[in-house]
């Protein structure tokens, strides 16, 4: 987007100038209520649309050869209950599909190129190589337009784009939703929190790693060229990864792989170390 007619360009995630107090202020809460938030550094799937991520630096790296993912800022629109509303607590929340509202919303549905994303988690300090089942993600992400629901002018009473899945015996949950367009001053991406079980994260307490998603260039370039991405292939114009307030300083670990095509529908994978 341009700015939505509606809505500036600050009321998105505007990088780090806007989002580190956000950030700040969220882990004040958590510590408040006895929960406890450890700095991160990443670690990834490879992109297999793009180049293969460098390894973790040493410094980066845990003593088993295996570095947790970056620590984010959750960014304004979180729906967590730590900046307003609270999705997390509504029955319904709980699912793979993201891309209806549900629950006593609108009812509206997201339009746009499917997207299915899955997501691994598994235990750093095993060397990424257990995964973490029975801990639960939360992810949400804004819609074509660029807007996020709950928070963003016309979509206040929708609640799409959001879910929980508790992970599986390999680690994984899988997202049915619709590829996010790029709005001004953010690279595409998606939100996503780790919870260590179904009940912290339908409870919304004691999350334990709050990260974000970035889709490479080429995907996202077949995407905007689509219907109804008009918008983003303008904002994208002006942006890079290297720009980018959340991913200039390394987006390696953070980087989807992807396969599929704009015309079929994309899937979107990532490794999330905690």
């Amino acid at each position: 987007m341009t700015g939505r007619p509606d809505e500036g360009p600050h009321e998105h995630d505007g990088g780090l100038s806007h989002d580190l107090p956000l950030l700040a202020r969220r882990r004040m809460i958590r510590l408040m209520a006895g929960a406890t938030l450890v700095p991160l550094v990443g670690c990834t799937a490879e992109d297999t649309t793009t180049a293969s991520p460098s390894a973790p630096s040493a410094s980066s790296a845990s003593a088993s050869g295996c570095a947790e993912i970056p620590e984010e800022t959750a960014g304004p629109f979180p729906g967590d209950g730590s900046n307003g509303v609270n999705v997390l607590k509504e029955s319904g929340v709980v699912r793979s599909d993201i891309t209806r509202s549900f629950g006593d919303f609108a009812g509206g549905t997201a339009e746009g190129v499917p997207l299915t994303i899955t997501l691994t988690v598994v235990d750093a300090a095993s060397g990424c190589g257990t995964p973490k089942q029975g801990a639960a993600v939360y992810v949400w992400h804004c819609d074509r337009e660029g807007a996020y629901s709950l928070y963003s002018d016309g979509v206040t009473e929708e609640n799409y784009l959001r879910g929980v899945q508790e992970t599986d015996e390999k680690g994984q949950v899988r997202f049915t939703s619709i590829f996010p367009g790029c709005y001004q001053g953010r690279w595409p991406h998606l939100h996503f929190e780790v919870y260590d079980s179904l009940a912290d994260a339908t409870a919304a307490t004691s999350v334990t790693t709050t990260s974000q998603l970035a889709f490479p260039k080429d995907v996202c370039d077949a995407v905007y060229a689509t219907d109804g991405y008009g918008a983003s292939v303008r904002n994208l114009s002006g942006l890079s990864l290297e720009s980018d307030g959340i991913f200039s300083d390394g987006h390696d670990r953070q980087l989807a792989a992807m396969t599929g095509s704009a015309g079929d529908g994309y899937t979107a994978t990532l490794t999330v170390p905690v």
